[in-house]
């Protein structure tokens, strides 16, 4: 069996974990899922599902990995029995999936990171004014559509699987591990400083009011919509249901404290999200756009419209573009190091064939996305909504209930006698996750069925 890699520092492994949660799940998902859900109604049930959810479940799949030193299919074997390998597999194909759009929607911000360096915002925009005269879109709008589909869309998803595999070739220590601890600091420091400069835009205050203060009535009526969204933001906020959590744990030793850094980790990943609120809608309310703006484009058309009203735009949003692009790249290898972990455990392959193996494969599954974007609705609901919640569920059903007496065990490793906590915490996974899940499966399934009866149906009537 080939030799496995370990963490060099703890540092590096809550970097990694925390790059995992920050990326473009915080920084494009987010105010796009917040912006849909109402603003602070979604805010607010993001936040409970994070409380009630989110960290006894990242306990859950820290007790999977650290037990087993295995990848998702081999840990869950382990634990459960043979049958458990199938949950396993539906946790790495859910990675495999997510990192195939992903990669485009990265591709996507690189792009408008560089065209920051090339020209203003707002002389980009005037190359699409007359495209734009006297129909129901913006300049901005029509530019993403450009961009986002077709030859530049290819190249730069491309270019970021490409700089996603070469990292991950390197290995934990040398590749993983020294990226993140460059990536996820200057990630942070510039957000901190674009929240900032947010905060004394003219309209921050109506946006923070958007943001920060619910409608009880929205979420009173929305709730079937509200509720699988924000169960599948968290997840895939955190980095839940694809493996990365219990594949990074299985690179620690067993002196570590689970609790802890599930803490450390869960708390930088809210703090970050609510942070890229801070900066998103600040930016597009006072660029005059609309937050709630339904579309994957959203956040690109709306703030490049706004980095035009506002006062040294461009390169404002030249930092924010890059920003994004650095915490998708380090979303992006966790991610692909899952699978590659899936090969290097299972199949014995050397690191580097197994990263550019599955990048391919990875590579290839997005072409489709940078030809229309309809294929990104089909990827990403289908992700988001129904596997990442089903492969959670099914962690969270054999920890809570096929092996809570073990699991305990594990996690007082590192910690020590639990006493009635252990009991609390696996009551949790048993009843109130449990729960939480399951209803958010099925209404994430029925919204599924819509999409595909309603506009993946018309996408092919108009295309046959």
């Amino acid at each position: 069996m080939v030799q496995r890699d370990t963490w060099a520092t703890r540092t590096g492994f809550l970097l990694a974990a925390i790059g995992a949660a920050v990326g473009l799940g915080n920084v494009w998902r987010f105010p796009f899922a917040t912006g849909e859900g109402g603003g602070a109604a979604f805010l607010l049930v993001y936040l409970l599902f994070i409380a009630i959810v989110g960290f006894p479940a990242i306990l859950a799949e820290f007790v999977v990995g650290r037990s087993t030193q295995r990848n998702p299919v081999g840990a869950l074997r382990e634990v459960g029995s043979n049958g458990w390998k199938y949950a396993g597999a539906i946790v790495v194909a859910t990675g495999f999936l997510i990192l195939s759009y992903y990669s485009v929607v990265a591709g996507w911000f690189m792009r408008y990171f560089l065209l920051g360096f090339t020209d203003s915002y707002a002389g980009h925009l005037s190359e699409y004014e007359e495209a734009a005269a006297g129909e129901d879109v913006t300049e901005a709008m029509i530019m993403f559509e450009e961009l986002a589909v077709g030859l530049d869309s290819l190249v730069f998803h491309t270019l970021f699987m490409a700089l996603t595999v070469g990292i991950v070739a390197l290995g934990i220590r040398r590749g993983i591990e020294v990226a993140v601890k460059i990536m996820v600091p200057s990630l942070i420091i510039l957000l901190l400083g674009l929240a900032v400069w947010a905060a004394t835009l003219p309209e921050a205050g109506a946006a923070y009011s958007y943001y920060l203060n619910p409608e009880f009535d929205v979420i009173r009526t929305e709730w079937t919509e509200i509720l699988p969204a924000a169960a599948g933001q968290a997840f895939y906020s955190i980095g839940l249901g694809m493996g990365i959590l219990i594949t990074y744990a299985s690179y620690l030793g067993e002196d570590r404290n689970l609790a802890e850094d599930g803490a450390i980790i869960i708390g930088f990943d809210t703090a970050i999200a609510f942070l890229v609120g801070l900066v998103v809608f600040p930016v597009i309310i006072s660029g005059g756009a609309d937050p709630g703006q339904q579309a994957v484009g959203a956040i690109f058309f709306s703030l490049t419209d706004a980095f035009t009203q506002v006062t040294a735009g461009r390169w404002i949003g030249l930092i924010f573009f890059g920003t994004v692009a650095i915490a998708a790249l380090s979303s992006a290898i966790s991610v692909l190091e899952v699978t590659t972990s899936y090969l290097i455990d299972e199949w014995g392959i050397e690191r580097w064939k197994a990263a550019l193996g599955m990048g391919g494969g990875i590579y290839v599954l997005g072409l489709p996305v940078t030809y229309d974007l309809i294929f990104l609705d089909l990827l990403d609901l289908f992700a988001d909504a129904i596997l990442l919640v089903f492969g959670g569920l099914l962690v969270m059903l054999l920890v809570g209930w096929y092996t809570p007496q073990f699991a305990v065990q594990e996690l007082e490793k590192g910690i020590g006698d639990l006493g009635s906590l252990g009991h609390i915490w696996i009551w949790a996974l048993r009843v109130p996750v449990v729960i939480v899940l399951i209803v958010s499966l099925a209404l994430g399934v029925m919204d599924y069925i819509d999409f595909l009866t309603e506009d993946f149906a018309s996408w092919i009537n108009e295309n046959s």
